[in-house]
């Protein structure tokens, strides 16, 4: 079995998709663990993959072989094979109409794929290093791509001009959010801080420091009243966006946690380890509820399904958990 790379958060269908070493993307039944579809067409490392959630009914993926392609999730079929990069796909997402691809290069550009064609929308140029993240706007106006080069674009997907950009870290980028209003972009840098920016005026409007080594991910719960950070230095921050004190430090991991994330409701948080395991904490005290251990290497993704009622971890042993809720916490 060859490592999987991405995981998907699973929202829809009781479904997840996990993408390979081996050129493969698989999709897996979450009830039984069965495959449901194989899918084979990149000829190099898949890296990046997603749902187009809400929807549930088509899957991209991005590979090191340069392209992106379409996929039916329910058939498995091949729609649409988007060429027009020149260095590996390492990032890319649906707008929220399912309607627009957008993929980010270690080329340092970006592109837009019109989903029903095919065709290419536009192309953005603005970076001076490798895209590693990106992500629409709740409307589908705005599109952010964050970059090696430390900075932030932020686009207007209709004209395609670059609107701001977003300087201030002074290393490269880990991840970058918009808010559920789009009113703030949270960035996350491996100069260890995570910032605000106000995306109006692309200002700077709050740093967040605490972390004494790189921050590897950043989240907002789904109010947008609490963000979350996590490190290399074995510990996750949770501040409040009102005052931006940070509210508690999540701390017993043995080594650097890679993913960090809220359930839908916010009421937990769940964080992924190089030290083999996850762990569920409460976001009203910041006590860790349980620890999921039974990877045997360290664990790159997690994520809950929209429910909540399951969680999904992916590690470097080459394998997927999943978890019921309601036995883990």
């Amino acid at each position: 079995m060859f490592l999987d790379l991405a995981l998907s958060r699973l929202i829809l269908h009781r479904r997840i998709i996990t993408g390979s070493y081996d050129r493969l993307c698989k999709v897996w039944d979450t009830i039984n663990g069965t495959e449901l579809l194989t899918l084979d067409g990149h000829k190099n490392v898949v890296y990046s993959l997603s749902f187009n959630n809400p929807f549930g009914d088509k899957i991209v993926t991005g590979s090191f072989d340069r392209t992106a392609k379409l996929w039916s999730a329910e058939t498995g079929k091949c729609h649409h094979t988007f060429k027009g990069h020149t260095g590996e796909i390492v990032a890319l997402s649906f707008n929220p109409h399912s309607t627009i691809v957008a993929t980010g290069s270690m080329d340092s550009t970006s592109m837009l794929w019109d989903v029903r064609t095919g065709s290419d929308v536009c192309k953005f140029k603005g970076h001076s290093a490798e895209v590693i993240t990106i992500g629409f706007s709740n409307s589908g106006d705005l599109l952010l791509t964050g970059s090696f080069d430390s900075t932030i674009n932020v686009w207007d997907v209709r004209t395609g001009r670059n609107l701001h950009t977003l300087i201030g870290h002074r290393s490269e980028i880990s991840n970058a959010v918009f808010n559920h209003q789009s009113t703030n972009i949270l960035s996350g840098s491996m100069d260890g801080t995570a910032k605000i920016w106000d995306v109006n005026s692309g200002e700077c409007t709050q740093t967040l420091r605490g972390h004494t080594d790189e921050v590897l991910d950043i989240a907002f719960n789904c109010t947008g009243t609490r963000i979350a950070t996590a490190s290399a230095d074995k510990t996750a921050r949770i501040y409040d966006t009102q005052s931006y004190e940070c509210l508690y430090t999540l701390t017993g991991h043995d080594n650097e946690i890679s993913k960090i994330t809220f359930d839908s409701t916010g009421s937990q948080i769940l964080t992924g380890s190089r030290d083999k395991t996850a762990r569920l904490w409460s976001k009203l005290d910041g006590r860790c509820s349980q620890v999921l251990e039974g990877h045997t290497d360290e664990i790159f993704s997690c994520a809950f399904n929209y429910e909540g009622d399951y969680i999904v971890t992916a590690s470097k042993d080459n394998t997927c958990h999943i978890w019921r809720t309601k036995d883990v916490g």
